[in-house]
């Protein structure tokens, strides 16, 4: 059993928080919108709710961060009211966000400061994942904090791996967002290519799926697509914001990501034209 802070409990935090205390251990959390927080507490009469990050990590075994943006893990990791000034030394801080690698390095640097291990730790596998303890974690840092790590990534994940150093879980992230944004504008070309043609679609999708074309998006996104349900799934509005952070990176190393890029300008579309909220696979309602 581990004693954990658990800094954010949005639409992927709060699943990830309930699953620590099904796996036993003991849970604190913070949330900056402290009704969150309460209601957290009062259907998991188990955990504690923390008055600050500080308070959250304050005697903890491990601290949880899955917030924004990078000045939002600033703001809740750093500074005299932050998750690292509430952790000892040998403890473990690790940061779900999906942020930059900047910001993953600077968290380092401050966590090995106090003697504090930092793991950088974006996931994937939608909020479903979440509540179902299956997410994908992608990892940056060095064997020694990842291990001690494992208890808590365990509680909600079904594969968890090393990457490499420090920046290098949240550079695997873009690389997985890159390769998404790609996937849904073809296959959202396919299936608009498809209807175009009057073909049956459950009929199509039941046949391709299985092939060279299939995918986890075809299998759980391509009859909703079909069906013109967006009211799921990962929303326009936090796409937007890990791809700008995936094409900064790509700009400085010098990566080409044409269709990213125009990807990107597509969901800016529909994020101006009220779609922020919808899942990311209203990519195809540009196409009809």
């Amino acid at each position: 059993m581990t004693t954990v802070g658990f800094i954010g409990l949005g639409a992927m935090g709060y699943p990830m928080a309930a699953n620590l205390l099904a796996h036993g251990h003991d849970v604190r959390v913070y949330n900056r919108t402290a009704d969150v927080a309460e209601r957290f507490c009062a259907e998991h009469p188990r955990a504690t709710h923390a008055a600050s990050p500080r308070d959250a990590c304050d005697g903890a075994d491990v601290g949880v961060l899955i917030v924004g943006n990078d000045d939002s893990v600033r703001a809740v990791a750093l500074g005299t009211d932050g998750a690292l000034a509430g952790l000892a030394a040998g403890t473990v801080l690790i940061d779900h966000t999906t942020a930059s690698a900047t910001v993953a390095e600077e968290l380092a640097a401050a966590a090995s400061a106090v003697g504090v291990g930092s793991l950088d730790a974006p996931v994937s596998g939608g909020e479903a994942g979440a509540i179902n303890g299956v997410l994908t974690i992608m990892c940056g840092g060095d064997q020694e904090t990842f291990d001690a790590a494992l208890p808590v990534l365990l509680a909600y994940s079904k594969t968890r791996t090393l990457i490499g150093p420090t920046g290098s879980g949240q550079r695997t992230k873009m690389v997985n967002q890159v390769a998404i944004a790609g996937l849904i504008q073809g296959l959202s070309e396919a299936l608009n290519l498809g209807m175009a043609a009057g073909l049956d679609m459950d009929k199509v999708l039941a046949t391709i799926a299985d092939g060279a074309a299939g995918s986890w998006q075809m299998s759980n996104r391509g009859k909703t697509m079909v069906d013109g349900t967006f009211d799921f799934g990962f929303a326009i509005e936090w796409m937007i914001k890990d791809l700008g952070i995936a094409l900064a990176e790509a700009e400085r190393l010098g990566a080409a990501t044409p269709i990213a890029t125009q990807v990107t300008d597509f969901y800016r579309e529909l994020n101006s034209s009220g779609d922020a909220r919808s899942d990311t696979s209203a990519l195809i309602k540009r196409l009809r």
